[in-house]
C-alpha cells in the first residue's frame, strides 16, 4: 500500500511492567513493538484501502476533534497544537490507518495520539532518547491530556513510548530513562510473548473499577505494600539481568494478579494461567489493563510452550527471543 509522502509509522507498544501500580507511583517498563504499527492517512490517495474502516476512523477522529476543541475552550490544550489544521486534514478525509488491533493492550489509542502530536504539534521532532528530564516529563503530560479521552484517564506513558520509539524506564521517582534488556544470562530457548485471548477488551471500565477499588483501606494497602514492590523487583532483575530472581518475582506476581485482579483475567486463559506458575513453564500477566486482548508470557521453554499453545488452538505471537 502506498503512504503519503508526509505519514510518519508509529509502532505499537508493549508495558512489560507497571500495569495499573503506575497509577500509585511504581516503576514502568514499555517497550515498542514493531509488529503492529499505524500512521495517519488520507481516504483515497495514492493507494488502496478498506473504505468502511477508513470512514469509521475518520469519524471516531472528528469525534476527538471535538473533545479537543472543548480543551482548547477550557485552556487545557497543549500550547502549539494546530487543532485548525487537524480540522481541515478530517474534512478532507483524514483517517488513520492501522493494524494495531483495539482494545489489546497493544496502545492502538497511544500511537494514534502520538501520530497527532507528530504532524499537529508545532515545531517538534521525535526525541529518540529520553536525556533532558524537564522535557520528558513535559511531553508525556501533553500526551496524557491528548489520549484522556480515550480512557477516561491516562498517564501519558503509552502515547510517549510510541512516540519516542525506544525502551523506557519509569524510575521510582517517575523520571524517565532509555533502557536495554541485557542479553546475558539468557538461553536459546528464553522468550516473551503475547497470548490471544480471543475476545477485545475495555480499558475505560476496568481502571475505573481499579480506581474504585482502591478507595478501600485494604485494597489500597494491598497494592501499595505488596503488589508495588513485587513489580519494581521484577524491572529491577530484568533490565539487571539477574534472570534466576527475575524468575521467581514474576512468578510470584502472577500469582498475585490471579488472586486479585480475576476480573481483569479472561476466562479463556484462566486455566492457562494458573498451569503455568503452577507448572513453572511459563508465566503469564496482564498485558495493560486486561480483560481481553493479550496477556504477556514468559518462558525459558519456548519451543515446548509454543507447541503446547500451538495444539489448543491458541495464537502465540513472540516478542522477543534469543534465537
Amino acid at each position: 500500500m502506498n503512504k503519503d509522502q508526509n505519514s510518519t509509522m508509529f509502532h505499537s507498544k508493549i508495558m512489560l511492567f507497571g500495569e495499573y501500580s503506575i497509577i500509585m507511583g511504581s516503576m514502568g517498563l514499555t517497550i515498542p513493538y514493531a509488529h503492529f504499527n499505524g500512521s495517519l492517512e488520507f481516504i483515497n490517495r495514492k493507494g488502496y484501502t478498506d473504505l468502511d474502516f477508513a470512514r469509521r476512523s475518520n469519524t471516531l477522529l472528528k469525534e476527538y476533534a471535538g473533545y479537543l476543541q472543548q480543551l482548547d475552550s477550557e485552556n487545557r490544550l497543549p500550547a502549539g497544537f494546530n487543532l485548525q489544521r487537524l480540522q481541515k486534514d478530517l474534512d478532507n478525509g483524514l483517517y488513520f490507518e492501522s493494524s494495531i488491533p483495539e482494545g489489546y493492550g497493544l496502545g492502538s489509542s497511544g500511537a494514534l495520539v502520538a501520530a497527532l502530536y507528530h504532524r499537529y504539534q508545532s515545531d517538534q521532532t521525535i526525541p529518540r532518547r529520553a536525556s533532558q528530564k524537564n522535557e520528558v516529563q513535559q511531553l508525556k503530560a501533553q500526551l496524557a491530556v491528548l489520549e484522556s479521552w480515550f480512557h477516561g484517564t491516562s498517564s501519558g506513558i503509552d502515547p510517549l513510548i510510541c512516540y519516542m520509539k525506544h525502551p523506557l524506564l519509569l524510575h521510582e521517582d517517575q523520571h524517565l530513562s532509555p533502557v536495554g534488556i541485557p542479553k546475558y544470562n539468557l538461553n536459546s530457548d528464553d522468550a516473551i510473548f503475547l497470548l490471544n485471548t480471543g475476545r477485545p477488551g475495555k480499558t475505560a471500565p476496568l481502571v475505573q473499577g481499579f480506581m474504585d477499588r482502591l478507595e478501600k483501606q485494604e485494597f489500597h494497602q494491598l497494592i501499595k505494600e505488596d503488589y508495588i514492590p513485587l513489580n519494581n523487583r521484577c524491572i529491577r532483575y530484568l533490565t539487571e539481568g539477574q534472570i534466576d530472581k527475575f524468575t521467581v518475582a514474576l512468578q510470584e506476581l502472577s500469582f498475585f494478579q490471579a488472586t486479585h485482579f480475576e476480573a481483569m483475567i479472561p476466562a479463556t486463559v484462566e486455566m492457562e494461567w494458573i498451569y503455568g506458575f503452577s507448572t513453572g513453564k511459563y508465566l503469564l500477566k496482564l498485558c495493560g489493563s486486561g480483560g481481553g486482548g493479550f496477556v504477556l508470557g514468559f518462558t525459558r521453554n519456548y519451543d515446548e510452550v509454543k507447541q503446547r499453545f500451538q495444539e489448543k488452538g491458541m495464537e502465540l505471537v513472540p516478542v522477543f527471543q534469543m534465537k
